[in-house]
C-alpha cells in the first residue's frame, strides 16, 4: 500500500501541499478582516486583453455579476489571495470575500450569516444574483443557503472546492459540534441529502483525488440527483492547493462565464489536469 501511495504524482502533490500550507500561514494575518467590496475599475468594456475578451464573448454581462468567495473551517480570505486575484484579471469586475467567525459551530448558522452577506452585496452593487465559490467548508455552508435557505434567487451559480458533500471520516478525529457534523451520515448532511425539487442553481464540484482532508476523495461529489451538479475531477492537487491551483481557477473562471456545459443526471464527472 505504501508503494501505491508512493507515486511521483502523490509525491509532487504531497511537496505541494505542503510548500502552499506554509504560504497560507504566512498570508493568514493579512486575511483577518473581511474586505469592502470595490469594483475594479479597470474592467470596461473595450478595455479588457483579447483573452479576457474571448473569455466573456458568449455573454459580456458575465464579467459584471459579483463574485463572493466563501473560505472553509478555521480560515478566512488569505486562502482566495491568489484566485482572487486571478479571477479579477480574466475579467471578473467585482470579486470579493467574506470571513465568518472560526469559532462557528452549525452549518445553518453559517449559512444564515452568508445570506446576509449577499444581501449587502446585492444592495452595495445593483445585482440581484451573484456568484459563490466555496472551500472546504465554505461550500456546504453555500450550499445550505441556496439548498435548504431559499439563498437560489440569489444565487446564480455555486462552485465548490474540495468540499465534503458526502463527509469525511476524519471528521471523527474532533468531537467538535462543527466537526462532527461533517461525518458522513450526520444529521445535516442527511438533510441536505434530502429531495430538493425547487433547486435551480447552476452547480459544479471540483475535486481531488488528492485530497487529504476529504476521505475517502470521492465524497468530494456531489452526487444529489435533484442539483444535478457537474462534477471536475482535478488530479495530484492537495486540499489546500485547490484555491491556489491555476488549473482550478481557469477552471472556475470557465464555469462563472458560463462556458461550460450544464449536467445532466447520466453525465460521467469531468477531468481536468
Amino acid at each position: 500500500m505504501l508503494r501505491a501511495l508512493a507515486t511521483p504524482a502523490t509525491v509532487t502533490g504531497g511537496i505541494a501541499e505542503l510548500a502552499w500550507v506554509g504560504a497560507h500561514v504566512l498570508m493568514y494575518p493579512l486575511g483577518t478582516r473581511t474586505e469592502a467590496l470595490r469594483p475594479d475599475v479597470r474592467c470596461r468594456p473595450g478595455e479588457q486583453s483579447p483573452s479576457v475578451r474571448a473569455l466573456f464573448a458568449a455573454d459580456p454581462l458575465a464579467a459584471r455579476i459579483p463574485v463572493l468567495l466563501v473560505h472553509g473551517l478555521v480560515d478566512n480570505r488569505s486562502i482566495f489571495t491568489l484566485m482572487r486575484r486571478g479571477l479579477r484579471r480574466r475579467g471578473f469586475a467585482q470579486v470579493c470575500t467574506w470571513n465568518y467567525s472560526p469559532l462557528l459551530g452549525d452549518v445553518a448558522e453559517g449559512a444564515r450569516d452568508l445570506g446576509e452577506h449577499v444581501e449587502r452585496i446585492c444592495a452595495q452593487t445593483g445585482h440581484d444574483r451573484v456568484h459563490v465559490v466555496g472551500h472546504s467548508l465554505g461550500g456546504l455552508i453555500a450550499r445550505h443557503y441556496v439548498q435548504l435557505q431559499g439563498g437560489g434567487r440569489r444565487v446564480e451559480s455555486l462552485t465548490t472546492l474540495g468540499t465534503p458533500h458526502g463527509g469525511s471520516v476524519l471528521a471523527h478525529l474532533l468531537p467538535t459540534p462543527m466537526v462532527r457534523q461533517l461525518r458522513p451520515g450526520s444529521a445535516v448532511l442527511e438533510e441536505l441529502a434530502a429531495p430538493a425539487p425547487h433547486w435551480d442553481t447552476r452547480m459544479t464540484a471540483v475535486y481531488s483525488d488528492l485530497d487529504q482532508l476529504v476521505i475517502p476523495t470521492r465524497n468530494g461529489r456531489c452526487d444529489h440527483p435533484d442539483l444535478r451538479a457537474r462534477n471536475v475531477l482535478v488530479r495530484g492537487l492537495g486540499h489546500m492547493t485547490l484555491p491556489f491551483s491555476r488549473v482550478v481557477v481557469d477552471e472556475v473562471a470557465a464555469t462563472l462565464a458560463g462556458l461550460r456545459p450544464v449536467a445532466t443526471p447520466m453525465d460521467a464527472p469531468a477531468a481536468v489536469a
